[in-house]
């Protein structure tokens, strides 16, 4: 009998965890120290295997044109951008909330900005985001998505005490009609008050920031968009969810901003994107070097691997926060995008 790919991960699972019970078992005193890090290592390889196999598995998504992608835009009421011809992305500034965090009044493009992400696959089309909306337009904007059949995967903040209280609520869905989909978005971006596109005056100056001194810490080129000085790392490794792989530009990136603050200093938020595994070196790391974590949290519920994130902030010198926010990105299995 010849074996499939997920037989064979759970074949690999039941031999794991029939190696617990049998350490578990003959364990007592100092060999069940020994004998408990076995059975950790077994797990572990067995998970790692596992995720590895279902992601060999998953299927990628197909090449689409802007062409493509016309209906969604339409009802949007904004054009995307298409990257590497697979996923069509839509951003939503919030352009119209003047919010202040430590004293730093948070620009759009910082940490304010709602998207919907879309890719083709050849069964459906699939849909992620993110939707920045104030306490009183939440509860509308949940039940807006879900009587539309988009499906929340996390609710929380990006942000440590700020005015207003503003809330960031992640979205999925999947479906044979990609405008379909952008229309029960539409239907919840509409409970808000998210300005319509060409709204606002992005910042098109000089960034009073060190740029090639940020560059040079965190082995990149950062891009300035509206104001604010960008980084974007992907993760190394094949990530999928249902049975499809996620480019990274569905979401599943880090996300490092800078946004000046006078004399060469930045306000710094983001989101490193980790496997558990990950998640207290890159603490160390940002917190050896001064600076805040916000939130430690999911953004989907089924992707393999298993991913977390983590937001953070710091006010301080740019190019000395570089530094840290380096040995940060080298705590992870991440490689710059592009």
């Amino acid at each position: 009998m010849v074996m499939t790919s997920a037989g064979r991960r759970r074949a690999l699972l039941a031999v794991a965890g029939a190696a617990v019970l049998v350490l578990a078992g003959c364990s007592s005193g100092g060999e069940a120290g020994a004998a408990g890090e076995n059975v950790t290592a077994t797990r572990d390889a067995a998970i790692h295997e596992t995720e590895q196999g279902a992601a060999q598995d998953a299927v990628a998504p197909v090449p689409t044109s802007e062409g493509d992608w016309q209906g969604v835009a339409e009802a949007l009421g904004r054009q995307g951008t298409l990257s590497n011809e697979t996923v069509y992305r839509v951003s939503f500034p919030r352009a119209d909330l003047s919010v202040t965090s430590q004293g730093v009044q948070i620009a759009p493009g910082f940490a304010l900005g709602s998207y919907a992400a879309f890719a083709r696959y050849p069964d459906t089309t699939m849909v992620m985001g993110d939707l920045v909306v104030t306490e009183q337009e939440l509860q509308q904007v949940t039940t807006a998505l879900q009587d539309n059949g988009i499906g929340q995967t996390a609710v929380h903040k990006h942000l440590l005490a700020h005015e207003p209280p503003i809330w960031w609520t992640h979205f999925e869905a999947a479906g044979p009609d990609p405008v379909a989909l952008a229309r029960g978005i539409r239907a919840a971006l509409d409970q808000t008050a998210t300005p319509p596109a060409g709204s606002g005056s992005p910042s098109t100056g000089q960034l009073d920031l060190d740029t090639a001194a940020i560059d040079a810490a965190l082995g990149t080129a950062g891009s300035a968009e509206g104001g604010i000085y960008k980084f974007s790392f992907a993760r190394a490794e094949t990530v999928s969810m249902h049975g499809r792989v996620l480019p990274p530009a569905m979401g599943v990136t880090t996300a490092i901003n800078f946004q000046p603050t006078g004399g060469g200093n930045a306000a710094i938020n983001g989101d490193f994107v980790m496997t558990a595994d990950e998640v207290q070196g890159v603490i160390q790391a940002l917190r050896e070097g001064g600076i805040e974590i916000v939130e430690l949290h999911n953004h989907t519920l089924a992707e393999q691997p298993r991913l977390f994130y983590m937001h953070f902030w710091a006010n301080d010198d740019g190019a000395a926060l570089a530094q840290t926010l380096a040995r940060a990105v080298d705590a992870h299995n991440v490689r710059p995008v592009g």
